[in-house]
């Protein structure tokens, strides 16, 4: 039985992602940085579909934090083969009034939580030689977004992190790829108006945003396949880029 790992899982893609695997069959730890009451209500609907479920609540930019989530891990269920890196946050706005604190809250969330979770997950996975390991990432790490300039970068970070791990952890069996997503129906993008949304909408030629679902899909897609698909960054968006 696979053990999969889902971080940002409260809401939004992660859920769609624990959701899906559920009906798999597997041992699942789920994880948030702060809505418990949503990630207990989403564990409870993981258990109902067949799969076992443990969770975690914590900020995972802090590396005792992840220390903490794969000893859980690890005691339960004794390593982990299927890691889904989707925690993440945006910041919008004018990058000279970004604050030290806004840089480092973003990069924490969408870079250093990523690295300490692979860090964690790497030494089973090696010791099987195999696991698969999937980030979500974002188009605004391939071509940017003006006032999003430090989720952007954090999302080009990820995508050459991910195509270098990949590397690394090929002669082990183990692949590294990313799902870069367009403009997805979620809480983060709750910021923009109707008249925004529209606008946003008219420029993507599938005429619509793209559901936590579908992404779920090609996440749970992407960990079926040979681990010689690998260092990918594959591309969800409608025909946005």
């Amino acid at each position: 039985m696979k053990t999969v790992i889902i971080t940002g899982a409260s809401r939004g893609i992660g859920k769609a992602a624990a959701l899906r695997f559920a009906k798999e069959n597997v041992h699942m730890a789920i994880a948030c940085r702060k809505n418990s009451d949503m990630l207990e209500a989403v564990k409870s609907k993981v258990m109902s579909l067949g799969s076992d479920c443990i969770t975690y609540t914590g900020d995972l930019s802090l590396s005792g934090n992840v220390k903490e989530l794969f000893t859980a891990v690890n005691e339960a269920f004794g390593g982990t083969d299927i890691l889904i890196n989707n925690a993440g946050i945006s910041h919008i706005g004018l990058l000279h009034d970004m604050s030290d604190k806004e840089w480092r809250n973003v990069f924490g969330s969408n870079m250093d939580s990523v690295f300490y979770c692979c860090r964690e997950a790497i030494p089973s996975m090696i010791s099987k030689k195999s696991g698969c390991i999937i980030n979500v990432s974002s188009i605004w790490g391939e071509c940017g977004a003006s006032c999003e300039v430090a989720y952007s970068a954090s999302k080009g970070a990820l995508n050459s992190f991910t195509k270098a791990l990949a590397k690394e952890l090929a002669p082990s069996g183990i692949s590294v790829n990313a799902v870069s997503c367009g403009v997805i129906d979620t809480d983060m993008n709750s910021v923009f108006t109707p008249e925004e949304k529209k606008e946003m909408i008219n420029d993507i030629p599938a005429g619509r945003f793209g559901t936590p679902e579908e992404i779920a899909d090609m996440i749970y897609s992407l960990s079926l396949q040979s681990p010689y698909l690998t260092g990918q960054i594959i591309t969800a968006c409608g025909g946005l880029i």
